[in-house]
């Protein structure tokens, strides 16, 4: 593991060297390069720093333990370095797994309603909702891409972007079924009713890091609308793109002009193949071993919300609250936290067999 480290902070002051040269500011494309690469690499730098000044502060402390006139004051910074030391080569091991190169992307959400007809769509705006307050809490924006309403307010489906550093990493375990259990408005015996509402997430990708053959694309217009008719564009401004080797289409029509709807329809369509290839390529190592949390398939339950006992429930990791209103405002931290941890802990796990 040391080894690997030396190599990694040479790595490290050859990025700082090489954007302190003159020369490199003359090739935008590299200093951007080399920024992501220092931010990439400065929590582990900084820690495996703390962890050579703590090894250094051992040896010394160990060396003053023969010291009569020292051994007290020795041992204690003898003990106190030696906790930092296992501290510190825990935190190393983790931060050395290998990363997900989307973490640092915007993502793209899509919700759809499932079983459970207007209560599924009235969840369904309920999760957009609890994802864009959560977003809110982050300084991250969210953009619309489409969406199907309903008359009593609900969402048939949506697809939408959070933009800002780190969505999907927060956020990629959010991909799979959700389960609601609540007594729906329209409901007049007052039974609980259960229904489901699929979520995916997709990193959102640049076109240089997936090209799509603009002759596979074929494009669709049409006009806008809102429910029941409503909002109706008097111009074929949406947007729909049908990429013909797979079959796979995406709409989008929250933009006034044609040319807005089919940039983002784009970026929403090279992101959806992307995952597609990801998933295929990934296929053989997720057989092998499926992790703690999940696949993230969205065939998979994943949560649970019961509203009248006020709980959530997270099945992957057994996690349940009592607080099912402030998760709903957007109060997620406390369980992507937990997922993340899940997460890391089995990949370390899987690391050291």
């Amino acid at each position: 593991m040391l080894e690997k480290l030396q190599a990694i902070q040479r790595r490290y002051e050859e990025a700082e060297a090489r954007l302190s040269a003159p020369e490199t500011y003359g090739d935008p494309a590299l200093v951007a390069r080399l920024n992501r690469e220092q931010k990439e690499l400065a929590p582990l730098i900084e820690t495996y720093r703390k962890y050579e000044v703590r090894k250094r502060d051992f040896a010394d402390a160990q060396a003053l333990l023969s010291d009569p006139d020292m051994k007290e004051l020795a041992q204690e910074e003898f003990s106190s370095a030696k906790a930092d030391l296992e501290r510190l080569e825990e935190e190393l091991k983790l931060l050395l797994l290998p990363s997900d190169p989307n973490d640092g992307k915007n993502v793209i959400m899509e919700i759809r309603a499932g079983v459970g007809g207007e209560e599924a769509a009235l969840f369904a705006n309920s999760l957009f909702r609890m994802y864009s307050m959560y977003a809110a809490t982050k300084n991250w924006t969210v953009e619309t891409d489409s969406v199907s309403e309903t008359e009593l307010g609900g969402v048939k489906e949506i697809c939408f972007t959070i933009n800002g550093d780190g969505a999907y990493s927060r956020l990629k375990f959010e991909s799979g079924v959700h389960r609601v259990q609540r007594v729906p408005e329209t409901e007049s015996g007052g039974r609980i009713h259960t229904s489901t509402v699929t979520v995916a997430v997709l990193p959102e990708v640049d076109e240089v890091e997936f090209q799509l053959n603009p002759a596979d694309v074929e494009m669709q217009v049409f006009r806008a609308s809102g429910a029941g008719g409503q909002h109706v564009n008097k111009t074929s401004s949406a947007v729909r793109l049908i990429h013909k080797p797979t079959g796979t289409v995406v709409e989008c029509q929250q933009e006034r002009s044609q040319f807005q709807n089919r940039d983002k329809a784009m970026r929403l369509l090279a992101s959806r193949l992307y995952e597609a290839e990801q998933e295929k390529q990934e296929s053989a190592v997720t057989e092998q071993r499926r992790t703690q949390v999940g696949s993230g398939m969205r065939n998979e339950r994943i949560r649970t919300y019961n509203f009248p006992q006020g709980r959530l429930t997270d099945h992957r990791i057994g996690l349940t609250l009592y607080r099912l209103d402030t998760v709903m405002d957007g109060d997620l931290d406390e369980i992507i936290d937990g997922l993340l941890t899940a997460d890391r802990a089995e990949r370390l796990k899987a690391s050291e067999e």
